[in-house]
């Protein structure tokens, strides 16, 4: 094998291969051998067909299968000879090849590149942090009570009120055609609640149980629906039954109902959930920060085809959504060429934190462990009750499944490592600024080394 490079420039390489034809030849001759020792032909005794019939039978998918072994074996040792890391698999393109001749081919590679993590010590992060006021608590209790009310039926004759409960039947109609999902029967709807078509409850707001109501209505221009979009309809809407809801309170009782036997065991019990829910919007609006300096310290080359396969995977999800909002492309925010700008830079920074974390979890010998992957399977079986089982069947089976679950559960292990080795300090702030979003891309996943290293 003759191997020559014709291409070094940054992360790119190329090389041009030869490989003897004697040596096709002999791979060849070695193949039939082997399909002579166990070919079954008429005529012929099992294993004692002569070589010279098998090559005239099966030469061309002997020569094909040995091809492809040779660009294989070949391509790997040239590439384990030089020290070779490549981000993707090799692209192999065949030169020249004949009967008789020598097969020559080209190798195109982007390698990884060198990973300089730098001294973690020098990093100075800031962690937000929100103390659990009363208040907050207090909502969360009094929200408990309303998702717990009861309801009794109205006075007789008693006109339906914000809060009030409504047993009806509607019926939609567009262009005076009832439309698609827009009827129900029996449809239990809490006036003042929002979750209708803006504008539906207001029009029910006074109906009397047995008294019905037809009223026009528009839904939103960016209503998901595009066949309803901005359309103007028709509610036909009869009341069957108006309900009041009975005074809730937070005491005992509504311990008690919750399984708990005193209101301040049950204000103990939420002031820790919401604890819990604080301490995790800190971790995270901590970890965008981390990975914002990351990427501020870190400008290595990165591989252009990862980054075009990580950008058309931004770029499908985004014109998913705009097909979902049904606008055109003269309807979006910013020209095609200006969003495809932006949309690659946020591409070839999550590559790039990607591969990093990536080299610190390498070089620090950071794994997931069997028990953290079934934490997370069984997390996943936890979301689709009555199908456990076949949830854990699935993951069991399908090892692409299992490293999508391990890659976030790595990440967290490689920047908790980080924050560790950092300058971390905290500041308390209000819970609406640690709710605020950061104008920052999303956090990227990581990176698996194809060495296996990662």
């Amino acid at each position: 094998m003759q191997v020559q490079e014709t291409l070094n420039e940054g992360l790119k390489r190329e090389y041009q291969v030869t490989i003897a034809a004697a040596d096709i030849e002999g791979r060849v001759a070695g193949r039939l051998g082997e399909l002579a020792q166990t070919a079954r032909l008429p005529g012929f005794r099992p294993g004692k067909a002569p070589v010279s019939l098998l090559r005239k039978m099966h030469g061309r998918a002997v020569l094909g299968e040995v091809l492809q072994q040779t660009l294989n074996e070949s391509t790997a040792k040239a590439l384990q000879e030089r020290e070779l890391r490549p981000a993707l698999q090799p692209k192999v393109e065949i030169l020249k090849f004949s009967d008789g001749a020598d097969l020559e081919y080209k190798v195109s590679i982007e390698l990884l590149p060198d990973v300089d993590p730098g001294d973690f010590a020098e990093l100075e992060i800031e962690r937000l942090v929100a103390a659990v006021s009363e208040e907050e608590v207090s909502q969360r209790l009094q929200r408990l009570a309303d998702d717990m009310k009861s309801y009794v039926a109205a006075a007789e004759g008693q006109g339906a009120q914000n809060g009030d409960r409504l047993t009806l039947d509607f019926v939609g109609s567009l262009d005076g055609k009832a439309f698609s999902g827009g009827s129900a029967t029996d449809y239990a709807l809490v006036l003042g609640g929002g979750g209708f078509v803006p504008g539906f409850e207001d029009s029910v707001v006074g109906l009397k149980a047995g008294e019905s109501r037809r009223f026009p209505l528009s839904f939103p221009a960016d209503y998901a629906a595009k066949n309803l979009a901005g359309k103007a309809v028709e509610f036909a809407v009869t009341v069957k039954k108006v309900e009041v809801a009975l005074p809730t309170a937070v005491d005992d009782g509504l311990a008690e109902k919750l399984g708990l036997k005193t209101l301040d065991e049950l204000r103990g019990t939420v002031q820790q959930a919401v604890s819990r829910e604080h301490a995790m919007l800190s971790r995270a609006r901590t970890k965008r920060r981390l990975l914002d300096a990351l990427a501020e310290r870190h400008r290595f080359a990165v591989p252009e085809g990862m980054v075009e396969m990580e950008f058309q995977g931004i770029w499908q999800q985004f014109e998913a959504e705009m097909k979902r909002q049904g606008k055109a492309e003269a309807e979006w925010e910013k020209p095609v060429e200006a969003l495809k700008a932006e949309y690659w830079a946020i591409a070839e920074r999550r590559v790039r934190l990607g591969l990093l974390l990536s080299e610190v979890g390498r070089r620090q010998n950071l794994q997931v462990t069997q028990e953290e992957l079934n934490r997370a399977i069984a997390e996943q079986a936890r979301r689709f009750p009555g199908q456990e089982q076949r949830v854990f069947q699935f993951y069991q089976q399908n090892q692409e499944a299992q490293t999508q679950l391990k890659a976030p559960i790595l990440e967290d292990k490689v920047c908790d490592f980080i924050l560790e080795m950092a300058k971390v300090s905290e500041r308390e702030v209000a819970l609406e600024e640690l709710l605020r979003e950061p104008d920052e891309p999303a956090a990227p996943l990581p990176v698996p080394d194809p060495q296996g290293n990662g």
